[in-house]
């Protein structure tokens, strides 16, 4: 992160107003470099110009979302209505939907550099693990948008994960974490049969969703979006809650170089986030 608008600020602010004008000033200066951070200027070989990192965000999403449809062999109808929706979602202009569709297309070539490009990714956003996490889920939800997710889709978002730090156990968390925020959303509860199943095939794990309508969230549910586990007491179940408010709070993530469309996507995270708290802490009587 950017210091000198703190620097700048503080000794501005003390020669005009003294230790209170620098306490003042290093809170401008903190806004300021927040704002040159996000609207700094990445170079990316992929895309071959130079992005804020808005724009990096914005472009970069869509390619993934292009070479994860394509990962099951064609892009189908379906994957094509779902960036669709999301663009209009995201409300983008004429000129973003372009660059989004443009995006999208270069994703889909057999010869995607997907690594190279996370890893660009992942330098040009300054290495912010709530930015990266929020991208990472972005692609989850995409992946499950249709209730099923194809094993090649697992295969491509892992590689993601990978170039973004994760480890696989954190991956496979994530991806409990982003089912259960779905049926969660919903208002019908989605439940896997025999749960988060898991077994061995081929050297790595594979998870087993399968669709089952039933009455409505479950407090299970809420311990998945929470990302902890139903025997957890309430001090472990808050600091999670708290943690993942603080990542995933919308403003911070604009000011971090998440585009301003997406805004609304990360609110609804949120919601979910604290419709899943407010069950637990109902069903347990925690204050």
């Amino acid at each position: 992160m950017n210091f000198i608008g703190k620097l700048l600020g503080v000794i501005i602010g003390y020669r005009f107003g003294g230790f209170f004008g620098a306490i003042a000033g290093a809170f401008l200066g903190h806004l300021l470099d927040k704002k040159i951070y996000t609207l700094g200027s990445v170079t990316s070989s992929f895309f071959k110009k130079t992005l804020t990192r808005q724009d990096l965000f914005l472009q970069t999403t869509f390619a993934v979302l292009g070479h994860l449809s394509k990962s099951k062999g064609r892009v189908t109808e379906g994957d094509i209505q779902l960036a669709t929706n999301l663009m209009q979602q995201m409300r983008l202009d004429d000129a973003s939907r372009q660059l989004a569709q443009a995006a999208f297309n270069r994703g889909k070539q057999p010869d995607f550099p997907i690594r190279q490009v996370i890893r660009e990714f992942r330098q040009g956003c300054g290495q912010r693990s709530d930015l990266l996490r929020m991208f990472l889920e972005i692609q989850v939800q995409a992946a499950f948008a249709d209730a099923h997710l194809h094993e090649n889709e697992k295969e491509v978002l892992f590689v993601v994960a990978e170039e973004l730090g994760l480890s696989r156990m954190q991956f496979e968390q994530m991806l409990a974490m982003v089912y259960a925020s779905q049926q969660f959303t919903r208002g019908g509860y989605y439940q896997q049969q025999g749960g988060y199943q898991q077994h061995r095939q081929q050297g790595y794990q594979q998870n087993s969703y399968r669709q089952s309508q039933s009455s409505g969230p479950t407090i299970h549910d809420a311990y998945k979006v929470l990302g902890v586990n139903d025997s957890d007491d309430q001090k472990t179940v808050k600091r999670a809650y708290r943690r993942l408010m603080n990542e995933h709070h919308p403003d911070k993530l604009v000011s971090k170089g998440l585009p301003e469309e997406m805004m609304e996507m990360a609110k609804e995270k949120a919601q979910q986030i604290q419709a899943a708290y407010d069950l637990i802490c109902k069903i347990k009587g925690w204050k």
